[in-house]
């Protein structure tokens, strides 16, 4: 509207000009209108310049402003570049997490699996150990069901969460009923060890007095125990005599004396004897003559039923000769109360 007005005023003083521009051929007032036709002239100069000058600075205005908004459209431009790859990063690193996160919780399901699995091999307890293994059952449906799901399955992996959380009250509960019966146990094995420890030294004591009271027995046995000393083999003939030669002997008088004992029993005792050939082969006069001896039943040559009162006590017992002799060594043995109380040895000559 304005270089309109502009452009209206430039016509009118135009229409000026070439009027004081035609009355200066006419001759008219000739010095005064070319006066006022300079003045004309120099005004129109002036205001074309200055429409001039408006209008370059109206271009440059037009290009300032165009480039203005072509910089803020290329900041918008980056700005939402800039925001879309923020966003973007954003999302990657989300994505990251959710993924993190559910591998995180892949771990813990293992580790409870492994829980349950190690309390497994410590219970004796058939029905906690029933509970338990169906709880880890559990946990193992609950793994493959948490394989399946995608991380950013924000709703299940919270659902699975919730899920482990009630898993490991669970599996606390079962921690204090195992503390509680290992506890128990460690404490019976303690009372065990402490019976056994008792048993022992029970044992050890009673084992220790029936040595003593062995020895002991053995002590007295030994004491008193008969002792046959002074033993003397003397073959003789018919008349009684003592006899050299083999064929001349009829008769083996054996002479012993059992010992002073104020320990051994007294009373009556039966003695045997057993005359042992050079063979080692005993002279008997019947196989159904036996004794006991060391828990075996041994055959007897002779045996005599004498009193003993504690005192020392001559013997003298004879045997027959009915059997054919050799040349050797002989050997009498002699036994009281199931002990061998004496020994002697002697050589018959041919």
């Amino acid at each position: 509207m304005g270089c309109l007005r502009a452009e209206i005023k430039n016509n009118k003083f135009l229409v000026h000009a070439n009027y004081y521009l035609i009355e200066c051929h006419k001759g008219r007032n000739n010095i005064r209108n070319l006066n006022h036709f300079l003045y004309l002239c120099v005004f129109i100069f002036n205001r074309n310049r200055m429409d001039a000058e408006k209008k370059e600075t109206k271009e440059i205005n037009k290009m300032s402003l165009l480039i203005m908004a072509v910089v803020v459209l290329l900041l918008i431009i980056a700005g939402a570049a800039y925001y879309i790859f923020h966003q973007n990063q954003q999302m990657e690193e989300l994505e990251q997490a959710y993924v993190l996160d559910k591998e995180s919780l892949e771990d813990e399901f293992n580790e409870l699996s492994l829980q349950y699995e190690g309390y497994k091999f410590n219970i004796g307890n058939d029905s906690l150990l029933n509970l338990l293994s169906t709880e880890q059952a559990k946990v193992q449906r609950l793994q493959e069901e948490l394989r399946t799901v995608k991380a950013t399955n924000t709703k299940e992996i919270a659902r699975l969460k919730k899920e482990l959380q009630t898993l490991r009250k669970i599996m606390r509960n079962y921690v204090i009923q195992i503390d509680s019966l290992n506890r128990a146990n460690e404490q019976l094995k303690v009372e065990k060890n402490e019976a056994v420890k008792k048993y022992k030294q029970a044992s050890s004591t009673a084992t220790t007095l029936k040595k003593e009271k062995e020895k002991l027995t053995e002590r007295v046995t030994l004491a008193s125990r008969l002792d046959a000393t002074g033993i003397n083999v003397t073959p003789v003939n018919g008349r009684g005599k003592k006899a050299k030669m083999i064929k001349k002997m009829e008769q083996f008088v054996v002479d012993f004396r059992i010992g002073k004992n104020i320990t051994a029993p007294v009373g009556e005792k039966t003695i045997y004897v057993r005359i042992m050939k050079p063979d080692d082969d005993i002279l008997l006069k019947s196989r159904a003559d036996v004794f006991t001896f060391e828990g075996k039943e041994i055959n007897y040559s002779m045996k005599k039923l004498v009193e003993y009162d504690g005192e020392e006590l001559p013997v003298t017992m004879y045997w027959n000769i009915e059997e054919f002799l050799s040349p050797g060594t002989y050997r009498v043995d002699i036994f009281a109360d199931g002990n061998l109380i004496g020994r002697k040895s002697f050589t018959l000559e041919k």
